[in-house]
């Protein structure tokens, strides 16, 4: 075994070792796989992939600088392009699904804080989850999907929320969880969701604003939601409802408010996938902005610093500034990942539905 004062360290603390605002990552080995994360585009950027620094025989380093409240996922790898060649951190045990079928090591920088909301606590009424399905040819991949109802612990109607990749945010961004902790402290009102589970390989196709999607929404969730919550009319209270998601789900959470605005007036839309135009010509929510008069509703836009989708979103969100929306737009020190959506939607959630 390697003898070095850093494999010592990285032994008994785990890896990355941080002090201040550099995290450094060791590697034991007589070579050293490169090293890829939220912080290169996962290799994909011009920076590519990192090359371990060999600092002592069989020791190998790379030390980054990073903001102090950072979350980060990363993986080893000997072969960028190939999923098949990456390789976990034996010296870090933090590790979470990628949403892909496979796994990252994590770690967070000492300036991120805790995000308490997403905690059970004891005492708070959590409200009731009940699982159906809906069926119909016009749905992708086998014309079955599940659909969670969230029933809120109120007598009282509540505006629903659809929810786009709602297994996800189910069940890794504890939405539920985080839902009732909110309405307990009383920031927020109480909604209720509708979390509809997508299309799995064929998501990229049901997500890309498409109308086929609002059908579904309008013509089997909507009334699956009316026949067993209670739930603010939309047609006495207009825009009352919400919907949202992330990545390819947030650009359908845009489109469905830009095309719906009269039922779903208040948009949560995470890392929207607003780069993901097939043509020359321009996207169909930029389409709809620019050429339609200003929708009546209100966004809540947030995205990584770390994302390749980051100068999508800020040029989105201009656009949308220009053309007079009512949009609060967030940045965090984190990348295309279910934990930093689950922090950010707290504040999200404050912001458009507030007690």
């Amino acid at each position: 075994m390697a003898d070095h004062p850093l494999v010592e360290q990285a032994q008994s603390l785990g890896t990355p070792l941080i002090d201040g605002d550099t995290a450094t990552f060791v590697w034991i080995g007589e070579t050293a796989p490169e090293l890829i994360g939220d912080f290169n585009d996962w290799g994909a950027s011009a920076l590519g992939s990192v090359q371990m620094t060999q600092v002592a025989p069989e020791v190998w380093t790379h030390a980054l600088t990073l903001p102090s409240d950072a979350y980060i996922e990363y993986v080893f790898t000997t072969d960028p392009d190939d999923p098949d060649k990456s390789l976990l951190d034996p010296l870090n045990r933090r590790q979470v699904s990628n949403g892909m079928g496979r796994t990252n090591n994590y770690f967070a920088m000492p300036g991120r804080q805790t995000n308490v909301a997403a905690e059970f606590v004891s005492g708070v009424p959590q409200g009731d989850v009940t699982r159906h399905a809906i069926y119909s040819p016009m749905l992708l991949s086998g014309n079955r999907r599940d659909v969670w109802l969230y029933h809120p612990p109120t007598d009282e109607p509540a505006p629903l929320i659809v929810v786009y990749d709602g297994k996800d945010y189910f069940r890794r961004a504890n939405l539920t969880q985080i839902v009732a902790n909110l309405i307990a402290t009383k920031q927020i009102a109480p909604v209720a969701l509708a979390m509809i589970d997508n299309a799995r390989e064929d998501r990229f196709l049901e997500y890309n604003a498409t109308e086929t999607v609002l059908a579904q929404v309008t013509e089997l969730v909507m009334p699956l939601a009316y026949n067993n919550l209670n739930l603010i009319d939309p047609d006495i209270s207009p825009g009352a409802w919400g919907v949202m998601g992330a990545s390819m789900g947030g650009l359908m959470a845009m489109y469905t408010g830009l095309r719906l605005p009269q039922v779903f007036g208040k948009v949560i839309c995470q890392s929207g996938a607003f780069q993901y135009d097939l043509t020359d010509y321009p996207p169909i929510v930029d389409v709809l902005v620019r050429g339609l008069p200003k929708a009546p509703v209100r966004i809540w836009q947030d995205v990584g610093r770390f994302e390749w989708l980051l100068a999508e979103n800020r040029a989105f969100n201009a656009l949308l500034n220009e053309h007079g929306y009512k949009v609060t737009f967030r940045e965090f020190n984190g990348g295309h990942n279910w934990s930093s959506w689950r922090d950010m939607l707290p504040a999200a959630l404050s912001a458009l539905f507030p007690a």
